[in-house]
């Protein structure tokens, strides 16, 4: 059973674990059916995979048919998938789809909003860990279909040396020769700073990403000058769509953004079903 099996064996149950009161009276005998998820606004759709995956763990014989592919475009009334089957199963299936799809879109659209502001080009915008519990992947997947792009999944697959490492280790320089000491000469060492002493501290020790977290527009100038290239360099903190051009113009190559995920709003979609 893998992950996202898991998550949604995890949401039905949560809904209609012990069961679904409303429908098993209306329904005491199997009565087959239609229903059809529809936008009630303009949004960029991920979370389609997820949504059929539903269905299909409700009763593999629920048929569902996808209007439309993750990072596309809806409009307001677009049919975004079809299922045909039993109504039980259509029914308790329901609001769990519902959830992942307007929590998914939710992001997906927030993040295309990002992108079609962001108006330097080369400059790549990248998520965060700020996700929900559980549901990283399937968020960080919407940030994609949205046009952004993933920082590192997990601690496991990329090395950033934040503020707290630093003062456990005693200083950059140590932080960063404790990392290379244990870790592949194929995984990049990222450091966090906030000024421009520990920007030079960062370049001295070898860094190969460099974290401005924090820091002025023009403090970020000040150090995009001064690294010259001897290292890629990222922008985290206080982004926002009012925000994201001018410290995209200090020069930096990337810029994280939390809000992607943790600030993003749910569409609004609804399921008819009918007999």
């Amino acid at each position: 059973m893998d992950m996202i099996d898991q998550i949604i064996r995890l949401a039905l149950f949560e809904d209609s674990g012990l069961g679904d009161v409303t429908t098993e009276s209306i329904l005491p005998e199997p009565k087959t059916g239609s229903g059809v998820i529809v936008a009630k606004q303009d949004f960029v759709v991920a979370g389609t995979g997820v949504a059929r995956a539903v269905f299909s763990v409700v009763d593999p014989d629920i048929r569902c048919d996808l209007a439309f592919k993750d990072g596309q475009q809806v409009k307001s009334g677009d049919t975004v998938l079809t299922v045909e089957g039993d109504l039980l199963g259509l029914l308790k299936g329901e609001r769990v789809a519902l959830n992942f799809l307007q929590r998914l879109s939710g992001i997906a659209t927030l993040t295309r909003t990002f992108v079609d502001t962001l108006d330097t080009p080369g400059v790549r915008l990248v998520d965060t860990r700020k996700t929900t519990p559980g549901w990283r992947s399937l968020e960080k997947d919407a940030v994609r279909a949205g046009g952004g792009f993933n920082h590192r999944f997990a601690l496991y697959d990329g090395i950033l040396i934040k503020d707290n490492h630093i003062a456990v280790a005693g200083s950059i320089e140590k932080a960063v020769a404790a990392v290379r000491a244990r870790t592949s000469h194929l995984m990049k060492v990222e450091v966090e700073v906030s000024d421009m002493d520990e920007v030079k501290q960062a370049v001295s020790a070898g860094a190969e990403v460099i974290m401005l977290d924090n820091m002025t527009p023009e403090a970020m100038t000040e150090a995009v000058d001064y690294i010259g290239g001897r290292a890629v360099v990222e922008a985290s903190g206080n982004v926002s769509l009012s925000t994201l051009n001018t410290i995209a113009a200090t020069g930096v190559d990337v810029i994280s953004c939390g809000a992607l995920t943790h600030q993003a709003r749910s569409v609004d979609l609804s399921m008819r079903i009918t007999p």
